[in-house]
């Protein structure tokens, strides 16, 4: 048995920064500061980046908690008009489409999602570019846990309580391209394959020791023999 966890952003689809605007519009919205304009999002959980943002704009932790809620309202509600507003907001990623119907034919794998995004976001943007939500019956969102490395557990007893088996960390994949993708799961001796259709290379993802690293999920067949592997 595999468990197989895509990340979202930069890996299954991209979306052209709806999803900064978005939050930077509910972060103005609920504490009337954007935050940090060099921030980078990419490999952060929601949770970080809304806490990280406030920060930097001089905001204390317990008022940051007590408003978090309120950051993903709002969030997710803009980011649902940025997504509808006409313009091709989200994209698909080379190969997705015949990847997940590959892995999903396949007996024993199991497929699902390992995101920084709370999961209503996750679940607008997938539906975006679409891609069926149901076929991803294993997931762990920002809305978890706001550190990432904390999110593969959570997807492990998931997984554990829909299969009815023992899991152990060296029968789950995640797929990503950040090195916090490659990083994450490594407590648990999960295997991390690294893709470069994010704002990381190949050579700057390799540099991290992933199982695996591609350009792009294109090659069907030689993705799905790096993750049995």
């Amino acid at each position: 048995m595999k468990v197989v966890l895509f990340d979202i952003d930069g890996t299954l689809l991209r979306t052209d920064g709806a999803g900064r605007r978005s939050m930077e519009h509910a972060l103005f919205t609920v504490f009337g500061a954007h935050g940090d304009p060099a921030y980078r999002y990419d490999g952060k959980t929601d949770r970080q980046i809304t806490r990280e943002q406030m920060r930097w704009a001089g905001i204390d932790d317990d008022v940051i908690d007590a408003r978090m809620l309120d950051v993903f309202a709002l969030y997710a509600e803009r980011l649902e008009q940025e997504l509808a507003s006409g313009v091709e907001q989200a994209v698909l990623m080379a190969g997705i489409p015949p990847l997940l119907d590959t892995l999903g034919a396949h007996e024993e794998v199991t497929v699902g999602l390992l995101t920084g995004n709370i999961e209503a976001g996750a679940r607008q943007k997938i539906r975006a570019v679409n891609l069926a939500w149901e076929q991803f019956l294993v997931n762990a969102f920002g809305s978890d846990h706001e550190h990432r490395p904390m999110l593969p557990a959570v997807a492990q007893k998931r997984a554990q309580a829909l299969l009815g088996r023992d899991i152990p960390g060296e029968r789950m994949v995640i797929i990503g391209d950040t090195p916090a993708d490659i990083h994450c799961g490594r407590s648990l001796n999960v295997r991390a394959i690294g893709v470069a259709t994010g704002r990381f290379s190949v050579q700057e993802l390799a540099e991290h020791q992933p199982a695996a690293v591609f350009d792009t999920l294109a090659d069907t067949a030689a993705v799905v023999e790096a993750i049995l592997a």
